[in-house]
């Protein structure tokens, strides 16, 4: 060991996200996702909606369809025209003017949650299940004028709006999507949420469960915990000196309990947070006591005296955990779940597990658990359990189901950079990128020392030195005499290093850096991974995940037995007792929706089979139209003989499926280099405007990648969309070369090209007739919402928020999507709505949800008298802050766009990152499981394993391909329209059916899927700046100026400033190119 004199800043140390992959069916991993722009400016005030559509001009990407309703002509977009000059504030076409009526008048929802004002984010300590905080009351929409004068608390002088004079009334839009910003200097101001009041809000409650479909019988991996009876007391725990490690102060705890159990504790065995909190069943004998534990470090081997640490720990009672609110609660008879009750109940489950494995989050992770997989690249994966109480209808609920995480090796230093590198170290030197890629991996690794026989210590490792070993000197008294690291383990420990070449890792603090050679060091087994997997250890760690669910099924239940929770000496002390049985849960499977096709197929409408079915003998509902396309291929091995007869395939195929497609390309297809993708794609496409002049659009490009395309994919998509204004279909050589039968293939890339264009592939048959419930009576508009946030290690990164909206009313098939970026990892979507003060226009409103209604008036001629928001990504400690955020900003933007105009909301989360699973009752009865082994789509579960009290079920609405399916977990916080349960539950249901990019149902509702698609491509649009870490530090703007503003940072309060996003091309913005 070799101690650096002089003080350098260490690296950045372990990242604390977790990056766990997950193995169900639903939204693909590996799915290529899509982006939108922003929104127009307008003032706020009146009536200032666009002009309604206008019949267009035959031709051109994106302006309809060739074909109409039952294979009549009908202008393009399928709409009913508007006559010009009609006033913008009557509802046009269908139908006639609609009053605004059913709401339900104003009503306050009372029962106090815990009381106090809104807290952020979770509850305190590892709570059993995310808690929510309180938060302040909403009041239901109503006829009423709606204040916008609410708006933003950042304005300085006063938060009313002006109103808008009679003159600035009839403003007309020829834009529909410019998302506003504000002027040079301006800050962008984010609508905060209202605070009202200190009373609680209340999710609505359950309006009764479903009774539509064929009922069945499923299990779920719920187990039932018998609630205890006993008297539980909190403890508040105080340790000096303070340290961060909850491992050091349980062990604290251990030694205790050990030395005072049956003395000053009277006998009790306490449960620990690892942090402030101990609680007891029953009382200690004192209500605050002192202790002085002594800590001995462990034995490193060196035989030295081992170091002993005294802690002084003060144990002072603190409150009465009070059992029966919850099970008042459970009951139903209590509104607010007592979350105090919930997390000692999971403390006390977690202690010996804690004991026994790796905890990381709610899992525990061991080796013993099942085999160690390697994952590549030096990691592998561990096999563990996750582990919750829930409150549900059944009572308490022990919710287990199977993990699997990555880990680091426990390997020798070299062997694991070896791995990393994929290549002999001692082959040829670093180059630069190696030690980049050497550095992130192993920063905050903590390893032990190899070469002072049994003695281990251990060290975490904060960066590399930019030396080679045999390079490095270190001075070895106070007069500044130099010594090598070479020589220095050879004089001191007989050590001979072989790979002298190689930097040192550099270990300890900023003050007191330390050397130690690379062939010295082993990792220390039981680290988990937390920075992003690669493909191919995504690809590794989901074939360890993968069982089918009879396997997945006897692995809870062993888990079960080998956790012997009957034998846990904490819960016995409690009282708790654990069901050894999976939970028998009563289930409906609905029917699959009849889907509308063109009249002129053989086969006009369809019923799908078991989630899925097939385009054959079918014509799209609305086919798109490409008059001029082009072809180009990146990949050396497709030949330009072979790329043309591909592209004359899948021509075929798009006539075929009922497009206007043209045969020939603009020009023949072209091979170039994937090096030269921007330089390529500029040429081409200028050759081709250049022989479509003076008035030709090209409406689409094909585009062949080579296999392994690294950034070529975002690149491309980024020039097309966002420079040249182009749609494009990518396809990969492997497809274009395979000698087998490309059809299912190329008619799934139709599927995809034909809404790229404008197009529709089908719509429900029940939305064909008027039939949908609270959706085909009066126009009604369907949005989906949704935030993903950057990658582990992505310290700098944005979040990107994505918001579509539905604009064919009756259909509700064709979406249109915007995105916006915000803080690194802000879930709230602050970009909804906006005001900002413009030097010459005075107050300006913007923002996602206005730009969206104001597009949906243009496209059906209607204004949305209904609004549902499906909100994907919300975990449920974040509920109370993303409806009164997300539900005010909806209610602010309908109102800047017309007084009193406050159409009801129903606010609908959509989940998929739950450990829920369902399995049929008998596995071998072929009628209730899909060939995958999976439960039938379309089964829901509204009872006994949900919410006591509120409005919120399990779907699985998709047909399981591999592995266990994941039901999504439906829970509505507003609900002004007054679903059923079995109306909501249907249109979600038949709403998976109308996903556009396959003929199968999917795992959640459409909306919230292409949400994310839209978040997802909007990082490709970002610039990447790579730092040392290696990770993106770019950002996306809020919102985009008036045209020729240009781009510019914005930056909202509290948030470091984001460079916009290159503008997307109107006639890209106004088709679903994400899909």
């Amino acid at each position: 060991m070799v101690r650096k004199r002089r003080t350098e800043l260490p690296g950045s140390g372990e990242s604390s996200q977790s990056a766990e992959s997950s193995s169900s069916g639903g939204r693909g991993g590996h799915q290529r996702p899509a982006e939108s722009s922003p929104t127009q400016q307008q003032q706020g005030g009146g009536q200032v909606w666009g002009p309604a559509p206008q019949p267009p001009m035959q031709g051109g990407r994106g302006r309809g369809f060739h074909q109409g309703r039952g294979g009549g002509a009908q202008p393009h977009g399928g709409m009913a025209p508007q006559q010009q000059g009609a006033p913008v504030s009557e509802y046009q076409g269908r139908g006639g003017p609609y009053a605004r009526g059913g709401m339900p008048p104003q009503q306050h929802y009372g029962g106090h949650r815990g009381g106090g004002s809104m807290a952020g984010g979770h509850g305190v300590g590892p709570s059993a299940g995310p808690s929510r905080p309180p938060a302040p009351e909403l009041h239901q929409a109503m006829q009423a004028p709606y204040e916008a004068a609410q708006a933003s608390s950042s304005q300085a002088s006063s938060s009313r709006q002006p109103d808008v004079s009679a003159a600035q009334l009839p403003q007309q839009f020829e834009q529909l999507s410019v998302q506003g910003e504000a002027a040079h200097g301006q800050a962008i101001q984010p609508v905060v949420p209202l605070v009202s009041s200190s009373k609680s809000l209340r999710f609505p409650l359950r309006p009764g469960k479903g009774s539509f479909g064929d009922r069945c019988v499923v299990k779920a991996n719920h187990f039932f915990a018998e609630l205890p009876d006993k008297d539980l007391h909190q403890y508040d725990v105080s340790i000096k000196p303070e340290v961060s490690s909850r491992g050091v102060n349980r062990a604290v705890m251990e030694q205790l309990v050990r030395h005072y159990k049956e003395s000053y504790l009277g006998g009790r065995l306490p449960a620990y947070d690892g942090r402030k909190s101990l609680y007891t069943a029953g009382p200690l004998p004192f209500t605050s006591r002192e202790f002085h534990i002594a800590l001995i470090d462990e034995d490193d081997g060196s035989g030295s005296e081992r170091r002993q640490r005294t802690f002084n720990v003060v144990i002072k009672l603190a409150a009465r955990a009070d059992l029966h609110h919850l099970e008042l609660f459970l009951a139903g008879r209590q509104a607010d779940a007592p979350q105090e009750a919930l997390q000692v109940l999971d403390i006390v489950l977690r202690e010996l597990p804690t004991a026994r494995y790796s905890p990381i989050g709610r899992s525990f992770y061991s080796p013993n658990l099942g085999r160690r997989q390697p994952l590549g690249e030096g990691l592998e994966s561990w096999r563990g359990f996750y582990q919750s109480i829930r409150p549900t209808q059944m009572g308490l609920s022990l919710n287990i189901d199977m993990s699997s995480t990555a880990f680091i090796e426990p390997l020798p230093v070299i062997d694991f950079i070896a791995q990393l590198l994929n290549r002999d170290v001692q082959a040829r030197p670093l180059s630069d990128a190696d030690r980049v890629k050497i550095k992130k991996a192993l920063r905050g690794v903590k390893v032990e020392v190899t070469h002072r026989g049994n003695m281990r210590r251990k060290y975490r490792i904060s960066g590399l030195t930019s030396q080679a070993t045999r390079e490095l000197t270190f001075p070895v008294d106070e007069r500044g005499t130099m010594k090598s690291v070479v020589q220095y383990f050879q004089e001191t420990y007989g050590f001979t290093i072989q790979h002298t070449n190689l930097p040192c890792l550099q270990v300890g603090n900023q003050q007191r850096l330390n050397y130690l050679p690379m062939e010295v060091c082993k990792i220390v087994e039981g680290q988990r991974y937390s920075k992003r997997l690669n493909e191919r250890q995504i690809t590794a760690l989901l074939k360890v995940t993968c069982q089918r669910p009879h396997e997945r099924e006897l692995d809870i239940i062993q888990t079960v037995r080998h956790n012997a929770y009957h034998e846990d000496p904490y819960a016995k002390e409690f009282g708790i007792k654990i069901s050894e049985k999976l939970a028998s849960v009563e289930a409906r499977v609905l029917p699959a929706p009849w889907l509308k096709y063109h009249d002129t197929g053989r086969e006009k409408k369809c019923l799908p089979r078991i989630g899925q079915w097939n385009m054959m003998n079918k014509k799209m509902v609305n086919g798109g139209r490409v008059q001029n396309w082009m072809c180009i291929s990146f990949a050396r091995n497709v030949h330009e003989s072979v790329a043309r007869g591909f592209c004359h395939e899948l021509v075929q195929m798009c006539r075929t499926s009922g497009m206007d497609f043209s045969i020939e390309p603009v020009l023949p297809p072209s091979s170039e280099r994937p090096d030269q993708v921007e330089r390529a794609l500029k040429a081409r496409y200028h050759n081709a405007m250049s022989k479509l002049q003076p008035r030709g659009e090209l409406d689409l490009l094909i585009v062949i990648l080579p296999d392994n395309n690294g950034s070529l994919y975002g690149d491309l998509k980024r020039i097309c969309e966002t420079e040249l204004g182009l749609v494009s279909q990518c396809c990969l050589a492997k497809h274009v070369t395979s000698r087998k039968s490309k059809q299912q293939y190329l008619a799934n890339v139709a599927l995809k090209i034909n809404v790229k264009v404008g197009g529709r592939n089908t719509v429900l048959m029940d939305a064909w007739t008027r039939g949908i419930p609270l959706v085909s009576d009066r126009p009604t508009i369907i949005f989906g919402a949704d935030v993903t946030h950057p990658h582990p290690g992505e310290d700098s990164s944005p979040s990107i928020a994505a918001v579509v909206a539905s604009q064919d009313w009756p259909e509700v098939t064709k979406y249109a999507g915007l995105v916006s970026a915000q803080a690194h990892r802000q879930e709230l979507i602050q970009d909804l709505f906006k005001v900002w003060q413009d030097p010459q226009r005075g107050t300006v409103t913007g923002g996602m949800i206005r730009e969206l209604l104001i597009s949906f008036k243009r496209a059906t001629g209607e204004k949305p008298v209904r609004i549902i928001f499906y909100r994907d990504g919300v975990s449920e400690g974040q509920f109370y802050q993303v409806l009164l955020h997300e539900l005010d900003a909806i209610r602010k933007a309908c109102a800047s766009l017309e007084q009193n105009y406050q159409p009801p909301v129903t606010f609908v989360v959509v989940q998929k990152r739950h450990h829920t699973r369902l399995f049929a009752n008998d596995h071998h009865d072929h009628q209730s499981v899909d060939r995958s082994g999976n439960i039938l789509p379309g089964t829901v579960v509204d009872s006994k394993i949900c919410h006591p009290t509120e409005f919120d079920f399990y779907l699985c609405s998709h047909a399981g391909i591999q592995g266990t399916s994941r039901p999504a977990h439906y829970h509505v916080l507003w609900d002004e329209n007054k679903f059923s349960a079995d109306d909501l539950q249907t249109l979600t249901n038949n709403l998976c059916y109308t996903y556009a990019r396959c003929t199968r149902s999917v795992s959640i509702v459409p909306p919230a899927y292409y949400a994310h698609l839209a978040a997802f491509r909007a990082r490709f649009y970002m610039e990447p700046e790579t730092s040392d870490s290696g990770s993106l530090a770019s950002g996306v703007a809020a919102g985009r100026g008036p045209p020729g503003s240009g781009p510019r940072s914005s930056r909202f309060a509290g948030s470091v400033a984001v460079r916009p996003l290159p503008p997307l091309k109107e006639n890209v913005k106004r088709v679903m190119f994400y899909c």
